[in-house]
């Protein structure tokens, strides 16, 4: 079982569509994969056209003695379940208030990974009670960055914070939302020694097709999957595969 985040600090950078498309792919090709909705805004939850609704809401998410298996639903793809949103998950971190509960959750959360070979997690954007969480239970945080000066900020932010607290997760950025007939976007991926970490060969394309998964409700790599985007995760998907072989970061 493997458990990969969608994670950034910041916002409006493709977190969701990365999940729901890696998932979406990663089920196409024979594994068990659950996605786990953790952002309150529920779009990934929107997306397989599922309600959002988790009886009991968060409370029940940490607290409960129920396995959490018993709120997983079903999608319309073989392969592919879901752990929904609830508009509650914005409480999470006042749930989150000692460290003995951001254990349970972490816990709750390696359990319920069992049944699957894949496990995402697709995370609000903060830095915050829930993401030391995700940091503690995630083998690896896929991280979508957009190549703007602020996002890279944004990036290094994040490494420091890693290094700081000595989180050894594996961290594995690409960007995304990439227009390369934007010169800024030209300079900041080809330049990969001013990144903050190594970044991923594979950029997502910025692409209206991607903006259609909320109107259609469905991953892009099921509805258009010739689409540059589409064929885009799907090269992001392999490398992520290959990457996830390699020995995982040294702790000290």
């Amino acid at each position: 079982m493997r458990v990969l985040a969608t994670y950034n600090i910041k916002g409006g950078v493709g977190k969701t569509a990365a999940a729901v498309n890696l998932a979406y792919l990663a089920a196409a090709a024979g594994s068990r994969t659950l996605v786990c909705d953790l952002d309150p805004q529920g779009a990934a939850t929107y997306s397989f056209r599922i309600k959002m609704k988790v009886r009991g809401g968060g409370k029940k998410l940490i607290h409960g003695k129920r396995p959490l298996g018993r709120y997983v639903r079903e999608t319309d793809y073989e392969g592919l379940d879901l752990l929904p949103a609830d508009f509650s998950y914005r409480h999470l971190d006042l749930l989150l208030d000692s460290p003995k509960y951001v254990r349970r959750l972490t816990s709750r959360i390696r359990v319920l990974g069992r049944d699957y070979d894949y496990v995402f997690l697709d995370c609000a954007p903060s830095l915050s009670l829930v993401s030391e969480a995700v940091f503690a239970v995630a083998d690896a945080l896929i991280v979508p960055t957009i190549p703007t000066t602020l996002s890279r900020r944004t990036l290094r932010q994040l490494v420091r914070h890693l290094r700081q607290h000595r989180v050894t997760v594996r961290l594995l950025p690409f960007y995304s939302m990439v227009d390369r007939r934007r010169t800024l976007h030209r300079r900041i991926c080809d330049a990969p020694d001013e990144m903050p970490c190594p970044v991923l060969a594979t950029e997502i394309p910025y692409a209206s097709a991607v903006e259609q998964m909320s109107a259609r409700r469905a991953p892009l790599c099921g509805f258009a999957r010739t689409n540059p985007a589409a064929r885009a995760y799907a090269g992001l998907w392999d490398e992520l595969v290959r990457r996830l072989q390699d020995p995982p970061p040294d702790p000290s």
